[in-house]
């Protein structure tokens, strides 16, 4: 990929003292002469928990999201999108720095501090090994927090002029991490919480608290809207500058909650596989939130120059949604936890309404959005992301330089997911398991809904995979489950 490439420190030098507050009106200092092209907006819309089929460009019949289809219809929408992960705290940490969760030890969701999640005194991540007794397997200790060390998108694109924003949920760490700490002008309802308290202003429920980086404005007001909102008018506030706006809603993950209005109108609507009427309204809130964005874009004379990709962080959770054709969901190594819906919207390059089976994923978007900006990436660590800009400007038609995606979570997660890794190589995928059976291969290309294992079958294929995976958990230090000696001498009593 062409472009700058400088180090962190290069970085943290470039960006100056420069302070911005985003009710000041617009923002002109660091805009180039009239005569120099501006620079394109990024907009980065991110839905907790969505799954690859609950919008309607991806075949969704209950669900109703005509601006989510609208985008697709403007843009290239990717049918083989993936997250890093198939929880959250990984994959936004992987779209932060272009690199795989394997590198920055934060493979499973962080656990906030009303859940357990304390900031040791010492302010190091967690090194010590974890399990009960009852399981065979010693895991990795899963991060509090994504490393400062890290580069993120923000950090990126500020000495290239650009001022950031991040709204909604952050869950990469408590208040020495939060977006502010990493590189972003404004920090809107960022914290360490995976989930909120409640949708309803004040965004406060006994046992959790309140979002403290998001102050209660209008008693009974859906956070949905309030994110919106909050968009709407950083958006406003710095037309006159080149803006990234990392746009990540809290919905549609748990609880499930959603303005009375909606639910009563999907409660009326006859039921698909698709059928939690509450869900469905969280669905059309996020939908209509991206109508304003869209709306606001118009009205400004920004459409033109503002990038949008849209996606998730992880599958559907079950039961709530229905994932199918895929299999299964959040949490899970089938391609019902990790592949999300994607849409690339660039006007002027990306044809509109094309279609691409490119698989991709959330390493992908740094190295993409640097590209597309112009801006440094860091040369002092391996980015594993490739740049999506040569695919996207052939309208889908030029392949990426590279062979393999890679997923690693080395946790147990519920009663029936223990520690797995997965390779996905063309059209096969091979998942292999750290404790009971080993291996499952699939062809997605005649088996999308992963039913026919084919791992005994082709013993060749396993051993080809299962090199291609050892390889990069090598080249990662991916941690790896030990053997559990507790769980060793219980068995021998």
């Amino acid at each position: 990929m062409s472009r700058r490439q400088i180090s962190r420190r290069g970085f943290l030098k470039a960006v100056g003292a420069g302070v911005v507050f985003l009710g000041a009106g617009p923002a002109t200092a660091a805009v180039s002469a009239r005569s120099t092209p501006r620079k394109p907006n990024v907009i980065f819309i991110l839905v907790d928990d969505l799954g690859w089929a609950d919008v309607g460009c991806n075949g969704s019949r209950f669900y109703e999201t005509p601006n989510i289809d609208k985008l697709a219809a403007e843009g290239m929408r990717f049918t083989d999108a993936y997250a890093a992960c198939a929880v959250c705290s990984p994959t936004r940490a992987a779209i932060m720095t272009g690199r795989y969760p394997a590198r920055l030890g934060v493979t499973d969701w962080i656990r906030s501090r009303f859940q357990g999640g304390k900031i040791p005194d010492d302010k190091r991540n967690p090194t010590e090994y974890v399990g009960g007794s009852k399981q065979k397997l010693l895991c990795p200790p899963n991060a509090l927090w994504m490393e400062l060390d890290e580069v993120t998108i923000a950090e990126a694109l500020k000495p290239a002029g650009y001022v950031s924003c991040h709204i909604g949920k952050w869950h990469l760490g408590a208040d020495d991490w939060y977006p502010d700490r990493q590189g972003f002008d404004f920090n809107i309802g960022g914290c360490d919480y995976g989930q909120p308290p409640t949708y309803f202003d004040p965004y406060e429920r006994k046992g959790q608290g309140d979002i403290s980086t998001l102050p209660p404005r209008k008693t009974g007001e859906y956070l949905t809207d309030r994110e919106a909102d909050e968009a709407v008018r950083f958006i406003r506030n710095h037309r006159d500058r080149p803006f990234f706006l990392n746009l990540a809603h809290y919905a549609v993950h748990t609880p499930i909650e959603a303005k009375p209005e909606i639910v009563a109108k999907y409660q009326a609507k006859t039921p698909t596989q698709q059928k939690n009427a509450t869900y469905a309204a969280m669905v059309e809130s996020v939908d209509d939130a991206v109508g304003r964005i869209m709306a606001t874009l118009e009205e400004l004379d920004l459409a033109q120059n503002t990038v949008i990709f849209f996606t998730g962080d992880n599958g559907g959770l079950l039961p709530i949604t229905n994932n199918a054709p895929l299999r299964s969901g959040k949490g899970y190594p089938y391609e019902g936890g990790i592949r999300e819906p994607l849409i690339v919207r660039w006007p002027g390059v990306v044809r509109a309404a094309s279609v691409s089976s490119e698989p991709v994923t959330s390493v992908d978007y740094f190295p993409t959005i640097c590209e597309i900006t112009g801006a440094a990436a860091p040369t002092d660590r391996e980015i594993d992301g490739v740049s999506l800009v040569g695919h996207l400007r052939s309208n889908g038609t030029a392949p990426l330089d590279r062979k393999s995606l890679f997923w690693h979570f080395p946790h147990y997660r519920g009663s029936d997911v223990v520690p797995y890794s997965v390779v996905r190589v063309g059209d096969w995928k091979l998942i292999k398991r750290y404790e009971g059976s080993e291996f499952e291969l699939f062809n997605l290309k005649n088996d999308l809904s992963e039913k026919a294992d084919l791992s005994d079958a082709m013993p060749e294929k396993v051993r080809e995979l299962s090199s291609e995976l050892q390889g990069w958990l090598d080249r990662t230090h991916a941690k790896l489950p030990v053997p559990n000696p507790a769980y060793e001498s219980i068995g021998k009593q």
